[in-house]
């Protein structure tokens, strides 16, 4: 099972997320968006592990408390396009906490260092230089962390939700 663990949003906020991503496609960049329903923010990429109970087990032994963030702006990386979410201690901290946590557990998960992002659009394409939009969202609030499983559809990755920490 395909594991990792992530901080999901609301309703508003993913709203707020696809309108950008229209902003996008009405501006003429092509790719594969990430579907309203996968919006999300990855704390640790834990891959193939077949004891989801052992994870929820060490994320409840980190203590979770609600982050506020801000989504700064629109980023393009290689192929993809994503919102950065910076300057922000507390969850840089929640992340060490848990990825620490994981490793004391004997846990594999991808080491790659931490980049607070969402990730909008892969296999970015446009064919001239383009003004992206500008894009600032205040105050938006996480308060859980969740478990998911990725499962590949015929439609594209389908991500769920099996357990979550408040």
């Amino acid at each position: 099972m395909r594991l990792f663990i992530a901080l999901n949003f609301d309703e508003d906020v993913v709203k707020e997320l696809t309108g950008v991503q229209e902003k996008l496609r009405n501006i003429g960049i092509g790719g594969n968006y990430t579907k309203k329903e996968n919006l999300h923010l990855t704390l640790a990429f834990i891959g193939d592990y077949d004891d989801p109970d052992e994870i929820m087990d060490v994320m409840d032994s980190v203590p979770f408390k609600p982050i506020n963030m801000r989504f700064e702006h629109l980023q393009l990386f290689r192929d993809m396009a994503f919102v950065r979410i910076f300057d922000n201690p507390g969850l840089e901290s929640y992340v060490r906490r848990l990825r620490r946590a994981l490793a004391d557990a004997g846990i594999p998960f991808d080491k790659k260092k931490f980049m607070a992002h969402i990730t909008l659009i892969r296999k970015v394409s446009f064919d001239c230089e383009r003004e992206w939009p500008q894009f600032s969202l205040e105050n938006v609030r996480a308060g859980y962390v969740s478990l998911m499983r990725s499962e590949r559809g015929k439609n594209g990755m389908i991500y769920t939700e099996i357990g979550r920490v408040e």
